[in-house]
């Protein structure tokens, strides 16, 4: 019994038969949100719901006989913790206002694609190895952020009350200035004043318009560079060292094969070139009207 479900397990008809079971959940799970379809076929979707859970239930079972005499070594994997989870509070007494619970259960079945396709579950495994250094670059981020953010406050809260009144709503202001979000428009509003640009509909708030063509150039830009350009080359590199991290143990655990990886590893280092070729771009629209 033991070596069949062994066999049952390692088999790739099994892993792919569990990846069409988390599709077709995924399917159902988004069917759910057309209100009046879903209970049209309510006897339908519900079977399908049984029939997939019994489907997950059938896997955990058949992995934790494959371990033999010791079947607890099935919840030496984090992933198999994970799917254990999610179908034991399937099990779970839910009615009345804890329905909305038992959806949020089942849309977390669609994660089990990453555990299913490992090329995914590589890069899960590079985000995770990534966040203790993220930690530190985020640290920088809010330390910088947090400077910009109080003179911003001291040197156009006057002007702009909108976005620099306070310290938060700078905080804010400078997330949009960050991502690139109509920040020259933040900008116009101190290099040419509250009166002149930006609060047609607001004058009200407009009290002491007060232009600062340098000094706004200088804060603005200077931001976009250290917060655009060099705090997301930081995360970029983080992420980079935490996919050469998860390659290595990858392919001691003979989840994908070496070459598999550096194939990966080439396609995301192109992804990544073209993402800091887009932001220059996008700071620079000239560009793209040349192109």
């Amino acid at each position: 019994m033991v070596s069949v479900c062994k066999k049952i397990a390692t088999s790739k008809w099994f892993q792919n038969s569990i990846t069409l079971a988390i599709i077709i959940a995924g399917i159902l799970v988004g069917i759910a949100t057309y209100t009046e379809f879903a209970e049209k076929h309510h006897v339908l979707l519900e079977l399908l719901n049984k029939i997939i859970l019994w489907i997950f239930v059938a896997e955990v079972v058949i992995k934790m006989i494959a371990e033999g005499k010791k079947p607890w070594r099935y919840f030496y994997d984090g992933w198999n913790v994970f799917d254990f989870i999610i179908v034991a509070a399937a099990f779970l007494p839910f009615g009345g206002s804890s329905v909305a619970i038992l959806r949020l259960l089942r849309l977390l079945r669609v994660l089990k694609l990453v555990k299913a396709l490992p090329k995914l579950q590589l890069l899960v495994s590079a985000l995770l190895k990534s966040i203790p250094s993220m930690g530190y670059v985020t640290i920088l981020l809010l330390l910088l952020f947090y400077i910009y953010a109080v003179a911003g406050v001291f040197f156009f809260g006057a002007n702009d009350p909108i976005h620099f009144e306070n310290l938060q709503m700078s905080m804010l202001s400078l997330f949009r200035v960050v991502t690139l979000e109509d920040w020259t428009d933040v900008m116009y509003i101190n290099m040419y004043g509250c009166e002149n640009y930006g609060y047609d509909g607001n004058m009200d708030l407009c009290t002491m318009s007060a232009a600062n063509p340098i000094g706004s150039v200088v804060f603005f830009v200077s931001f976009v560079l250290f917060g655009t350009m060099i705090i997301l080359n930081l995360f970029i590199g983080v992420i980079m060292n935490g996919m050469d991290e998860a390659r290595e143990e990858a392919i001691e655990e003979d989840l994908i094969a070496p070459e598999d990886v550096h194939t990966n590893l080439a396609e995301l280092e192109e992804k990544l070139q073209e993402m800091q070729a887009l932001v220059i771009k996008l700071k620079h629209p000239g560009v793209i009207d040349k192109e």
